[in-house]
């Protein structure tokens, strides 16, 4: 039997994220489910397929079509591959995603 790795981070609040900002921490077939964080400032974006949900920050995501999501711990969002977006983050942002 092949032992099976369960416990992929003992806190994801604290975990370095490095400098890409991020941290894969499993795969489920072709999916990536991992960490991502942004400090203060605003950022703009091309998106792939994802759901994430804020652990902590807060913020908003513009979409071009005029939608704006704000961001705090427990929001969860649904991205769409090639959307274009633009974050604007007031407190250090992390979530957790789950991508394509």
């Amino acid at each position: 039997m092949t032992a099976t790795r369960r416990l992929l981070s003992s806190d994801v609040l604290a975990v370095e994220l490095g400098p890409e900002r991020t941290l894969p921490l499993d795969t489920l077939a072709d999916v990536e489910v991992g960490l991502w964080s942004m400090a203060p400032g605003t950022e703009r974006d091309t998106e792939t397929d994802e759901v994430f949900v804020v652990l902590a920050g807060r913020g908003s995501v513009a979409f071009e079509d005029g939608e704006v999501v704000d961001l705090a711990p427990g929001t969860a969002v649904r991205l769409r591959a090639g959307e274009r977006t633009t974050w604007t983050v007031t407190e250090p942002l992390r979530k957790v995603y789950v991508a394509l």
